[in-house]
């Protein structure tokens, strides 16, 4: 069979992509536009289309007659039509679970940070402040630890849970969210605007979909009693960016701490662009899931999968 893999850049040079096995003529590009007509032509013969952040929409999928599997090389699918693919009899496969050590360090990367200003001293330290100042020390901005703090976690996954286990190392109490709205399923569980409202910290690990869209906008911002840190390694689209720069310039929240943007790679006009000097604000590109072991167990999964579904064709 005939795979084309439209985005390879996507994975850092040097981690090794071989063809699954059972792939007999295996193509790739760096890099593909979201283009209908490009995508038609560059899979116009293939089985199997492999793609990471490429958008597949129904004009390609009913456009490539040939065409068996999509293999996403990410856990996230709303970038490719389910409907078109149900419609077409085209499979459609994502990989989970490669990024269960890469994400949850990630985000505390990215809380402790912003909790201790980390970027912020670095700069004092690079660009002269500090030698000016002549302190010995610079603590403009606290410091502040995790021991005892409240972390909420809204979305509990297998992500969510070892983002709990890393958080009691720390010394941190932590509460797990409920989906808005409902009764805590056991005890585990606490209400969601309760977690809200408790919380010295909110870690953000659920998937987007149209009942989380702008799960944090302005008013569950105004639950958020603690002035929390938020932490977000799901997606941009649950958290309404204009919501939120407008809560942390009114210190509803103290920082924002995300690995991901409602439009990727960040636009210009982005709302989140006006807070970055804050120096509880962190960014980073969307690169938490890829360490390179967890690259390497992501294309181990997807390889199996892609491998098992060729042989169930023959």
């Amino acid at each position: 069979m005939k795979a084309v893999f439209l985005d390879k850049g996507t994975f850092s040079e040097g981690v090794d992509l071989p063809a699954p096995a059972g792939v007999s003529d295996y193509v790739t590009y760096g890099d593909t536009q979201d283009d209908a007509a490009t995508i038609i032509e560059r899979c116009k013969d293939a089985d199997i289309i492999i793609a990471n952040k490429v958008k597949i929409g129904a004009e390609v999928i009913s456009s490539l007659p040939k065409l068996k599997l999509i293999q996403l090389t990410a856990t996230g699918m709303n970038n490719v039509d389910k409907d078109a693919c149900d419609k077409h009899d085209v499979a459609l496969y994502n990989v989970a679970g490669y990024a269960v050590k890469s994400v949850p360090e990630h985000t505390f990367m990215l809380m402790l940070n912003a909790m201790r200003a980390g970027f912020y001293y670095q700069q004092k330290v690079t660009d002269g402040s500090w030698g000016n100042d002549g302190s010995f020390c610079l603590l403009d901005v606290p410091l502040i630890d995790l021991e005892d703090k409240t972390l909420g976690i809204i979305g509990v996954g297998t992500i969510g849970k070892r983002v709990t286990e890393i958080a009691k190392v720390f010394g941190m109490k932590v509460l797990w969210a409920e989906h808005q709205g409902r009764e805590p399923r056991n005890k585990d569980y606490s209400a969601f605007d309760e977690v809200l409202a408790q919380a010295d910290v909110i870690s953000l690990h659920t998937p987007l979909t149209e009942e989380t869209k702008h799960l944090i906008n302005k008013d569950t911002l105004e639950k958020m009693q603690q002035q929390p840190l938020l932490v977000n390694v799901a997606r941009g689209g649950i958290v309404d960016s204009q919501a939120l720069v407008e809560a942390i310039n009114n210190e509803q929240i103290i920082g924002y701490a995300t690995d991901v943007f409602e439009q990727e790679p960040i636009v210009d006009n982005d709302p989140l662009l006006s807070l970055k000097e804050h120096p509880r604000v962190i960014f980073s590109p969307h690169n938490a899931w890829g360490s390179k072991s967890a690259q390497n167990t992501l294309w181990e999964i997807l390889s199996k999968q892609v491998t098992d579904f060729i042989n169930e064709q023959a």
